[in-house]
Formats: C-alpha cells, sequence, structure tokens
C-alpha cells in the first residue's frame, strides 16, 4: 500500500523542488486536492498563487492582504499544479478550460505523485507513486472505506474526557452530543468500537445525526467500564473483527498504541489518526499479493481482465 501523508507532501516537495525552472510567474492549483501542494510550492518559490477558476477570470490572491486582487499584465509563464495523476482525466479537463488562455501565457502542468504510464502526461512530477495509493488529505472521503473498518472515538468524534467517561449519565449525554472529527461522505463497511454495547441505542442516534452511513455496527459486549478495564482487550477485540474477513483492507484508529498491535495481530495496515501515520509494519503474503505490493504486475494484469470482462457482459 502507497501511502503518503501531509509530511511526506512536504517532503517530496522541498526534495524535488530543483526540477522546476525559475521562469515561472505564477503557480495556479487544481481544486481541491492541488490547491495544498500549489500553495506550498508559491510559498517555496516566492511566487503568487492562485485557484483555476480565478486565473481564467484573470486574478491572483494579494499577497498578505485578504479579499484582495491584482491585475495579470506581467504574468506570462504559468505552472498549473495537482497533487497526483492517475487517469489524466483532470489534467486532461484542466487543459481543455484553460485552452482560450494558451495564446496568452505559456502553461505548464504538474503533479507530485503519478502513476508510471501517466508520467508523460504532465510536463514535471516529482514522485512515481503506483497503485494502491492512499493519500491523507481525501482517504476519509475514498472508496476504499466501503473495504474498512473504523474505531469511533478519536476518529469520527472526538475521545470522552474523563470527566465524561463515567459509565452513567454524562457519558450518555456525551454520547448523543460528541464533538464530530473526521466525517466520510462516503460509506463505511464496518465500525468497531470499544464502547460497551449496551450504548448502542445513543451511538446509532449520534452516527445518524452526524450523516455516518455504514454496513455493521460492532461493540464490546461487555456489562460495565470495570468489566472493559479489566478485559483490556481494545486493540485485540478490534483486530478480531479486522482478521475476520478477507474483504477488510484497512483499519482506521485513533490511538497509536493500538494502531501498532492491530497492525501485529492482523498484518494488516492500519491507519493511525494520532499521527495520520499507516502502520504497516507486518505484512502477510496474502495482503501483499491482493494489494498489490508483491507483484504489482499481477494485480494490473488481473484488474484489466475483470474489467474486459466486465464491458463484454454490459454488452
Amino acid at each position: 500500500m502507497n501511502y503518503r501523508n501531509i509530511d511526506d507532501l512536504n517532503h517530496c516537495i522541498l526534495q524535488h523542488l530543483s526540477i522546476l525552472p525559475r521562469d515561472f510567474d505564477l503557480i495556479v492549483g487544481i481544486p481541491r486536492s492541488g490547491m495544498f501542494p500549489a500553495t506550498l510550492l508559491a510559498l517555496y518559490l516566492n511566487l503568487p498563487v492562485t485557484d483555476l477558476d480565478s486565473f481564467r477570470n484573470g486574478h491572483i490572491y494579494q499577497t498578505g492582504e485578504r479579499g484582495k486582487t491584482f491585475n495579470m499584465t506581467h504574468i506570462r509563464k504559468v505552472l498549473v499544479v495537482d497533487d497526483s495523476i492517475a487517469t489524466g482525466n483532470a489534467i486532461n479537463k484542466c487543459r481543455t478550460l484553460l485552452k482560450a488562455l494558451n495564446d496568452n501565457y505559456e502553461i505548464k502542468y504538474c503533479a507530485i505523485y503519478s502513476v508510471p504510464e501517466h508520467t508523460r502526461s504532465v510536463d514535471y512530477h516529482f514522485e512515481i507513486l503506483d497503485y494502491p495509493r492512499f493519500f491523507q488529505w481525501n482517504i476519509m472521503n475514498h472508496g476504499i472505506l466501503k473495504k474498512a473498518c473504523l474505531d469511533i472515538d478519536g476518529v469520527l468524534c472526538v475521545d470522552p474526557t474523563p470527566e465524561e467517561n463515567d459509565d452513567g449519565p454524562r457519558y450518555r449525554e456525551f454520547l448523543l452530543n460528541a464533538q464530530p472529527l473526521f466525517i466520510p461522505r462516503t460509506e463505511v463497511g464496518t465500525l468497531v468500537t470499544s464502547r460497551l454495547e449496551k450504548y448502542r441505542p445513543e451511538t446509532m442516534a449520534w452516527l445518524k445525526k452526524n450523516h455516518v452511513k455504514y454496513d455493521k455496527l460492532v461493540m464490546l459486549d461487555l456489562p460495565n467500564k470495570e468489566a472493559r478495564q479489566r478485559a483490556n482487550c481494545h486493540a485485540s477485540f478490534k483486530a478480531k473483527e479486522y482478521k475476520l474477513s478477507t474483504t477488510y483492507m484497512l483499519f482506521v484508529e485513533s490511538s497509536l498504541q493500538q494502531a501498532i498491535e492491530i497492525n501485529r495481530l492482523t498484518k494488516k495496515p492500519v491507519l493511525c489518526t494520532e499521527t495520520f501515520q499507516m502502520i504497516y509494519d507486518s505484512k502477510s503474503i496474502y495482503y501483499n499479493l491482493k494489494s498489490g505490493e508483491t507483484f504489482p504486475w499481477l494485480r494490473r494484469f488481473l484488474i484489466s481482465k475483470r474489467d474486459k470482462l466486465k464491458r463484454l457482459l454490459n454488452k
């Protein structure tokens, strides 16, 4: 699994900044994911930055002054930036949108991360990153969540304070009104939480209120807080569900300590929201084959055959 977080992105930009010519006049980011690397590049190169639509309308963000723009008369060479290129569709759409401006500007295209087969679809790329690949800034809206297990506290919502975690009225109040954190916009496979089974109604009510879609909710079937503390089985309980099905490709866990233990027990990747690290020190041969880390060419071949079969069946 190829995963990059924001720290990796920043490091990649700094390591490969020298490949860019120093005669650009403007950096343009492709919303949404392209705006972050575009802003970093603009800061490091000391250049103005703007988004795609503002560029098309002739506006650049004014440095240090909110809401103000300045004219484009001195702009000639423009670098359009996206975080990554996969199929090339987004870049091609961008080229089409900017076609009318080609006589006025010399426009080049850059992607920080590129799959091997599309490096020539842009003028500059910083790192080749093959499938399967995931990024911190969009993984919580990625389709992989349908094949994932997610913790609740520390992931979907904040953790309860010691005062709130009283296994009584305060805890029920917390469960019903916890502050949301990372709410996915796509459906989640399974929610796995160390919350006690007796709090299922409150948990489901909060999930519904915050528009969290999921297939299954797995909770710890113990009578009370004291029994849960004696069992001390948070990581092993979550790992058991994660390991249960070969469909699960990822676990999202808030605690770094638990994430490491879940990975050790399952030999499958765990994303830790405490640090946004991907914990994948322990690996299974089966998972490596399925994910494409081992023999990636085999995975691509099988996917191409699967897609060809689907097209034939849909005719």
